[in-house]
C-alpha cells in the first residue's frame, strides 16, 4: 500500500500538538531531532518535518500528500490545498495591535497609516474588506518592533496571551481571524492515498472525542435513575447495574466536560453519590 506523506511543522507552537495527535492516534514513529523525515512503523504513513510556511506548497506540488498547519498559513499563503479537519489546537487569533499611547476609536484610525505583517495578503483583504487604504510593510520575524523604529504605526501578527504585545508596549485593537491547526490535503491525492487518509480521519476523530468526554460513574437511588438519564444520556443510553445496597443503582454513562460542572449540582440534588469522572483514552462513535 502506498504511504502517505504526512507535513508537520519541524519546530514552532504546532508541532508538539501534531506529534501528540499522530502518537495518540496510534502512530509509532521517531522524531529525531534534526531529522526531516521517517517513517510510521506500524501504519501505511512517513512523516516529514517541514517549515511551517512551506507546508502548503509542498502539498500543492505534490511532495506531501496532507499537512498539520496553522489555518493562518493556509489562509495567507493560499495554496491548491483542500481543508480536511480543523484539530482543535493550538488556537490563536491573528490580530492588529498599536503603540499602546494611542488613543484608538475605530478603524478608521488605520486610514493612510502603515501595517507591518507577516500576513500581507490576510491584511490586505482585511483592509479591502473595511474599505480601508494603508500601507503594508512585509517583514518575517520581530513584527512587534516595527512601531518602536518607527517603520510602522500599527502591526498585525499572531496572539495567544497577549504578553508579547504588552511587553513590546502595543494594544490589540482588532482580531482580524481565529486560528486553529487544521489539516489540509492534496485534492489530487490518489484513491489508495485516500483510504490511508480515511483510517486516519478515523483515528484522530476517536481521540479528539475523548478528549471532550470523560467517563462518569455514580450511585444513585433506583426512583432517580430515570431523572439522571435524561441529564446524562450518554451516547445512546446509560448502563444501569444493581447494587448489594437495596434501593440503589450504580450509573455509568458519558458526559461532555464542558457540561459536567453545569450538571453535577442537578445530579447531587437528584441523590447521586460517589460520583468518579475518569478520562477517556479513545472513544469511538
Amino acid at each position: 500500500m502506498d504511504r502517505l506523506r504526512i507535513a508537520i511543522q519541524k519546530s514552532g507552537r504546532l508541532q508538539e500538538g501534531s506529534l501528540a495527535l499522530l502518537k495518540e492516534s496510534g502512530l509509532v514513529f521517531s522524531n529525531g531531532r534534526e531529522q526531516l523525515k521517517t517513517q510510521v512503523r506500524n501504519f501505511p504513513a512517513e512523516i516529514l518535518f517541514l517549515r511551517d510556511d512551506d507546508i502548503p506548497q509542498y502539498i500543492e506540488d505534490h511532495v506531501a500528500d496532507v499537512g498539520i498547519i496553522g489555518e493562518n498559513v493556509r489562509l495567507e499563503k493560499g495554496k491548491n490545498n483542500d481543508l480536511i479537519k480543523r484539530l482543535d489546537f493550538a488556537k490563536c487569533r491573528l490580530s492588529v495591535a498599536v503603540p499602546k499611547a494611542e488613543e484608538y476609536k475605530g478603524i478608521n484610525f488605520f486610514q493612510g497609516k502603515n501595517i507591518a505583517t507577516s500576513y500581507p495578503n490576510i491584511v490586505r483583504e482585511f483592509l479591502e474588506q473595511n474599505k480601508i487604504t494603508a500601507g503594508i510593510h512585509e517583514i518575517s520575524g520581530s513584527v512587534e518592533i516595527a512601531p518602536g523604529i518607527g517603520l510602522a504605526d500599527a502591526i498585525c501578527d499572531i496572539v495567544s496571551t497577549g504578553s508579547t504585545l504588552l511587553s513590546n508596549g502595543l494594544k490589540e485593537v482588532e482580531v482580524v481571524l481565529q486560528s486553529e491547526a487544521v489539516l489540509v490535503a492534496d485534492p489530487e491525492i490518489s484513491e489508495a492515498k485516500k483510504t490511508v487518509l480515511e483510517n486516519l480521519l478515523f483515528r484522530i476523530e476517536a481521540v479528539q472525542s475523548a478528549k471532550n468526554n470523560k467517563y462518569i460513574l455514580l450511585n444513585c437511588p433506583n426512583d432517580s435513575v430515570e431523572k439522571i438519564t435524561n441529564v446524562i444520556p450518554g451516547m445512546k443510553s446509560p448502563t444501569v447495574m444493581p447494587l448489594s445496597r437495596k434501593g440503589w443503582s450504580s450509573l455509568h454513562s458519558v458526559v461532555n466536560e464542558n457540561d459536567f460542572w453545569e450538571k453535577i449540582d442537578l445530579l447531587k440534588s437528584f441523590g447521586a453519590e460517589g460520583i468518579l469522572v475518569i478520562p477517556i483514552e479513545k472513544m469511538i462513535l
